[in-house]
């Protein structure tokens, strides 16, 4: 992939000095990092194949820096790249050279807990599973759990919309995540939804999340919480086949049995895995699933038999129930550590993020090998197999020359045939810079000028995480301007809110 970023703005750099000092008026002490070796550490996000040294780096600790932040940007046009943990899988915070990176991950807090209402304010550098940790001593969890939750912010999860190994039953976070509170590039503040469950407003909420920080800047969340439940069993699923597998995940559906998460992995990824933690996988099979469900005792218990049944039936080898929550969460250790156990295999991994329907996982993964073989290296797969939710990994050394453009070949050949039958370019990592310029194999131009001009309704000049997501970004005087202001757009036959 040959990395086009817009145009780097000569003034803007050579103000430096200038921008630097206007910033430290507001974010007093150490929260502006100037120096190369403290901008050096945000030079990338987990997308690790590409860096770009940020004009400067600034840590706000409140909404009002935020929007003085963001206001000044707005009036002096510089561009500013939202940064939450940089866990990102996509390149969604890759910064600019003359460009500011707005990093939030000293807006920390849990703000409110409302037991009564179930749901949680917090800020957005709260870490995912930090949610959860803050609550649990009253019997409550936060459902969304990405591999990376022990790291990963919620304003990313709301970047990028992320899942996680229980996104099949509970949702993504767009669907327990019921207000926000949001800084527009001109440093207005308006706040959607809240703890209510739902609003008769217009849907701005589902807008925001998942728009990779091009509208504006998540500064405060109110998340839904939920009763842990009574019990949670899991069981390890073995099949001779990858494909025998994936015909078993589409049996369990289609049975009407929704588990609490749904995972396979390859066999190569079984044994990095097994090898990594001890996590105590069998060996001797060419696919596994984990499929826990959760509930009362009585239900998990007549849920287990029934997937075991239907897993026989599609031919497994190998079934073991989790005999303890000890043991149910050994069985996850295994899965959330495969990316850093096949890092162990491999000098270098590419991760491709892409959602299938459920009845093409056997003719995707069959696709996958072939690509594999086509292109000359290897692809581990492990993935949200419940929602059709793909990360197959593959394996390159990017110190042999070529290996790194083969990588990223071979990850596009895998999107293009994901949209191919019915699916779509990401399931939770975003698009970013990886898979901008796919988006036309998924989009018409039609479809990304629409998009684009809700862009341009937030963001008229193009000043918030610019380079992401889109191909070619129009002027928005190309596509008609409008403004989103007061949280409202200046078109009578619009209806207000």
């Amino acid at each position: 992939m040959t990395l086009c970023m817009p145009t780097p703005d000569e003034r803007t750099i050579s103000r430096r000095a200038e921008i630097v000092a206007a910033l430290r008026r507001i974010v007093p002490g150490e929260g502006v990092i100037d120096h190369e070796d403290g901008r050096r550490g945000y030079e990338s996000d987990g997308f690790s194949a590409y860096a770009q040294l940020p004009l400067v780096v600034v840590l706000p600790e409140t909404t009002q820096q935020v929007s003085e932040i963001l206001a000044y940007c707005h009036a002096e046009g510089i561009r500013v790249v939202p940064r939450g943990a940089g866990t990102s899988l996509s390149g969604g915070a890759l910064p600019l050279a003359d460009g500011i990176v707005l990093g939030l991950s000293k807006m920390s807090n849990v703000l409110d807990i409302d037991y009564a209402n179930r749901v949680a304010v917090v800020q957005p550098g709260v870490t995912n599973l930090g949610i959860t940790r803050a609550v649990e001593g009253e019997g409550f969890y936060y459902a969304p759990d990405p591999s990376s939750q022990i790291a990963c912010s919620v304003g990313g999860n709301i970047a990028e919309n992320s899942g996680g190994v229980h996104c099949l039953k509970y949702g993504m976070t767009t669907n327990n995540v019921l207000g926000l509170e949001i800084v527009l590039i001109d440093g207005e503040v308006i706040r959607l939804g809240g703890k209510q469950l739902d609003s008769s407003d217009q849907d701005l909420l589902s807008l925001i999340v998942g728009s990779e920080g091009l509208l504006g800047v998540v500064t405060e969340v109110t998340v839904r919480l939920l009763p842990t439940p009574q019990m949670a069993r899991a069981v390890l699923i073995g099949f001779p086949t990858v494909e025998g597998a994936g015909l078993c995940v589409g049996s369990i559906i289609r049975a009407g049995i929704i588990p609490a998460g749904l995972e396979m992995m390859d066999r190569t990824t079984t044994h990095a895995a097994e090898d990594y933690l001890k996590a105590g996988y069998p060996l001797d099979v060419e696919a596994l699933l984990i499929v826990e469900v959760d509930g009362i005792p009585a239900e998990c218990d007549h849920l287990v038999q029934l997937i075991s049944a239907i897993a026989l039936e599609k031919g497994a080898v190998t079934i073991r129930e989790s005999q303890s929550e000890e043991e149910r969460l050994m069985f996850w250790a295994g899965r959330k550590a495969a990316f850093p156990a096949l890092g162990r295999i491999a000098a270098d991994f590419y991760c491709v993020d892409g959602t299938i329907p459920r009845r093409e996982l056997p003719n995707v993964l069959r696709g996958i090998e072939l690509l594999s073989k086509k292109h000359g290296l290897p692809v581990a797969n492990v993935f949200h197999a419940g929602d059709g939710n793909l990360h197959p990994m593959v394996l390159y050394d990017a110190n042999k020359p070529g290996e790194l453009e083969t990588a990223e070949t071979l990850g596009a050949d895998i999107l293009k045939l994901c949209v191919e039958v019915g699916g779509v370019l990401t399931g939770e990592h975003g698009v970013g810079v990886e898979k901008r310029d796919l988006m036309p194999e998924m989009f018409s131009e039609v479809d990304l000028a629409h998009q684009q001009r809700v862009k341009c309704a937030f963001d008229p000049e193009s000043l918030l995480n610019p380079g992401k997501v889109f191909p070619q970004l129009h002027r928005c005087a190309e596509l008609g301007r409008m403004h989103v202001h007061k949280g409202q757009v200046p078109f009578p036959e619009l209806p207000r809110f």
